[in-house]
């Protein structure tokens, strides 16, 4: 599947909390933005959120989120899985053990157990790397 088949995500805001939001797979979903780039086995600057919107989700239905690309299609992750509660899937230290390769980000896919279940991609989400994000490398002549 091609990038091109997905429209860009746009974020937005959520009023109460001023968090970044973005829309994955659906505008029915809602999910906190995701740094850019960020260092292996750390943990996010926020919890990642996941808000179920216009969907009526029962609370105390699991969500879980797995990451990969075409190098590394199933990266290893810690605490990846989330309960629903009032509409909200909060993941508390979600952390990226494996990393995304140089100058490749991963996807995420988020699976929401309903029945049927709902499947969300959030293309191009973030960038793993051992040592984080640095300045870059300046050229000595």
């Amino acid at each position: 599947m091609d990038s091109e088949s997905f429209p860009p995500l746009k974020a937005s805001r959520n009023d109460e909390t001023n968090e970044k939001l973005t829309c994955i797979g659906s505008t029915a979903f809602q999910c906190t933005v995701l740094p850019q780039h960020w260092r292996s086995n750390k943990s996010l600057p926020t919890p990642f959120k996941i808000m179920t919107g216009t969907t009526n989700i029962e609370n105390g239905i699991k969500v879980s989120v797995a990451a990969g690309n075409e190098d590394y299609p199933s990266a290893e992750l810690r605490n990846s899985t989330a309960i629903v509660k009032n509409g909200v899937a909060k993941f508390n230290d979600l952390r990226f053990i494996g990393r995304s390769g140089r100058g490749k980000m991963f996807n995420l896919t988020v699976t929401v157990f309903t029945l049927p279940p709902h499947i969300l991609i959030y293309q191009k989400a973030i960038k793993i790397t051992v040592d984080g994000p640095r300045d870059p490398r300046t050229k000595n002549s």
